[in-house]
């Protein structure tokens, strides 16, 4: 039977379930990374397995978030960090290093492996053809372990690429494009998987742009084939050895197929506040701009920078705009200094800042009051920038720059012909800031720091489910609306009880405290309930404060799965009508519930007990994500199956 290249990869790595679109499935994972601002929680829970080392073949902790060190919070962590995985068997990117996903790509990432992260940009990793997955926390640390990762197996969206792109266009327009197609619930349950001849014309970095900016629109994953371009790439990062070529099968059925002319695509731009609001950068022109921000997972390899370099050369940045630029890994970097084009960034007045996420988590390099900001990053959530007031827009390198020496939003097409960037023929390659684990791990002391407390671990579930509506909340509801991050809330990922506080801050600031005095309850969501990244946080930090279920017209996937690993129940509405007839503290009440779970029931019935009515929600669960949610989360089920219970 002809398969996509995503079948393939899952086909071979197949553990348990059918391998049919809709089907719970398990598959191996053959690499794992973490990031700190997840990874902390991610080592807590490894450690809570009781397992003495990593049973995957490569596993890699990476610190690019908490980078900024104003107290003893993050370097607590990074300390933390580093210990564990010497003693594990995983291998430490260094502060500095850079972004997890530049350096996995670079230095890790091998075509027709699995790859799980706890970052919900991992799929960038499928510029390489891997077949990369963001999960939570608890997921990864489960498949450090050599456990499976579940998932549904996804229908394949096939975007055929055809045609060049044209001058002062990007692979950022091509994602963007996509964007504006499907939107950004368009790739839920979904892969979607690049061919055509187009892609012969992308390099591993353009493809790795369009696969990390997948995330955007939902989707499991975004893959492209391994191919000659790929080999150029492996053999440029002294890797050739792992090169394999990948490919679906020449006459493989998709699920749905779009058509793309790179040749017909124009410099783009995502408008605020969401990635999908996208129109052509010559319509913005008007836009006066605060600030320009150059880096992120999404653009900040060699090419987009040195590109910014040589269109930067002998000019200056505008002098009522701030502009600032942050390599994606020191890789990069040093390769900056080495040919010269360095100087040119910095000569033009632009900040630089470290090897790091920085503002795309709004740490650090925030925008003024009320003004806009453009930025080559991936999101452009309300208040993510760390300023609530700003227009955060999206574009890509080409659009940045032009737009650095204009002060406005540019088409870049109006600075005449673009300079040439091709492949570099030579990489300075330097791994030394990545630290092998220790062959003595017995002798290895993890370190932990007064900020890293206790794992909170939920009892199993009781027989009902009685709470207030706590709060009810509309379409689109990001993680960054359930567990804000940012420079002050960010260190507090290894302590719950501290970041707890800061649950739905920013869209209710008494949450936290009126969810504490009521003893828990439940949220009320509308559609893509919980879009954005994989921070698990978003569902630990509300089950410390004893939220028990969140009902919502439709749920984002990865935090749906965050949901039933820490125990709290996710329903959807069986009549998206029955949402308008509830309101805010509401008194809702379902009796039955661990009944319903254990029996496999695919509705239970919830009892409005203000409004005195009644009406329907369904359990759209495998019998394993059941027997998660009644032993009261992953972690129980999987200690209680490891003792045999």
């Amino acid at each position: 039977m002809p398969r996509t290249l995503t079948y393939k990869i899952l086909k071979s790595h197949l553990i348990e379930g059918e391998l049919a679109p809709g089907n719970e499935i398990a598959v191996s994972i053959d690499q794992t990374l973490t990031q700190d601002a997840t990874g902390t929680m991610a080592y807590l829970q490894f450690e809570a397995l009781g397992i003495d080392r990593v049973r995957t073949k490569t596993s890699v902790s990476y610190v690019d978030h908490n980078t900024l060190q104003c107290g003893y919070e993050n370097a607590d962590d990074h300390r933390y960090l580093q210990s564990v995985a010497s003693k594990f068997g995983v291998y430490f990117s260094r502060p500095g290093n850079g972004i997890c996903h530049q350096v996995h790509l670079e230095r890790f990432g091998v075509p027709g492996m699995t790859l799980l992260g706890s970052d919900s940009h991992t799929p960038t990793g499928g510029g390489i053809g891997m077949l990369a997955i963001g999960a939570g926390g608890l997921d990864v640390a489960v498949a450090m372990g050599g456990g499976p990762f579940y998932l549904t197996a996804p229908q394949v969206v096939g975007v055929w690429l055809q045609g060049n792109l044209g001058p002062w266009v990007s692979a950022k327009d091509v994602i963007l494009e996509v964007l504006r197609r499907l939107k950004v619930k368009g790739g839920v349950g979904r892969v979607i998987e690049y061919r055509g001849p187009g892609v012969e014309t992308l390099g591993v970095p353009e493809r790795a742009t369009i696969a990390n900016m997948g995330a955007e629109l939902g989707a499991t994953s975004s893959i492209f084939p391994s191919d000659e371009r790929t080999r150029d790439f492996m053999k440029l990062e002294h890797r050739g050895t792992h090169f394999r070529p990948l490919a679906a099968d020449p006459d493989a059925e998709y699920d749905e197929e779009i058509d793309i002319d790179l040749s017909k695509l124009e410099p783009l731009v995502a408008q605020p506040h969401s990635p999908d609001s996208v129109i052509e950068a010559r319509k913005l022109s008007k836009v006066d701009l605060n600030q320009v921000a150059i880096g992120s997972c999404t653009n900040s390899s060699l090419r987009d920078l040195e590109l910014v370099a040589r269109v930067l050369k002998g000019r200056k940045v505008h002098p009522e705009t701030s502009v600032a630029l942050a390599p994606g890994s020191r890789q990069v970097l040093q390769n900056l200094v080495a040919t010269g084009a360095f100087d040119s960034i910095v000569s033009a007045g632009v900040r630089i800042l470290e090897s790091a996420c920085g503002p795309c988590i709004g740490m650090g390099f925030s925008p003024s009051s009320g003004t806009a900001s453009l930025r080559t990053f991936n999101r452009n959530f309300e208040g993510r920038s760390g300023t609530p007031d700003a227009d955060v827009y999206l574009c890509g390198a080409e659009v940045a720059v032009a737009s650095a020496l204009t002060g406005r939003i540019t088409d870049p097409r109006t600075l005449g012909r673009p300079p040439r960037v091709s492949e570099p023929e030579s990489l300075v390659v330097d791994d030394s800031m990545i630290l092998a684990p220790s062959d003595k791990p017995s002798k290895v002391a993890v370190v932990r720091g007064p900020n890293i407390q206790p794992l909170p671990i939920r009892k199993a579930m009781g027989p009902g489910v009685k709470g207030e509506v706590l709060l009810k909340v509309g379409d689109n509801i990001t993680t960054d609306h359930i567990m804000p991050a940012g420079a002050k809330i960010l260190p507090l990922r290894s302590n719950i009880p501290a970041i707890s506080q800061y649950v739905f801050s920013a869209v209710d600031p008494t949450f936290a405290q009126r969810a504490k005095e009521k003893k828990g309850g439940l949220v009320v969501g509308g559609e893509n309930y919980g879009q954005g990244s994989s921070r698990e946080h978003a569902a630990l930090a509300p089950m410390y404060l004893g939220l028990k279920a969140v009902l919502a017209k439709s749920f984002a996937r990865i935090h749906c799965a965050n949901l039933i690993n820490f125990g709290i129940v996710p329903m959807t509405f069986a009549d998206p009508k029955d949402y308008a007839a509830i309101a805010q503290g509401d008194q809702l009440e379902i009796p039955s519930l661990r009944k319903v779970l254990t029996k496999g029931g695919s509705t239970v019935e919830v009892r409005n007990l203000t409004k005195k009515r009644t009406f329907t929600a369904n359990l759209s669960l495998s019998a394993r994500q059941r027997e998660i949610l009644v032993a009261g989360g992953l972690l129980n089920l999987t200690k209680q199956k490891s003792a045999g219970k």
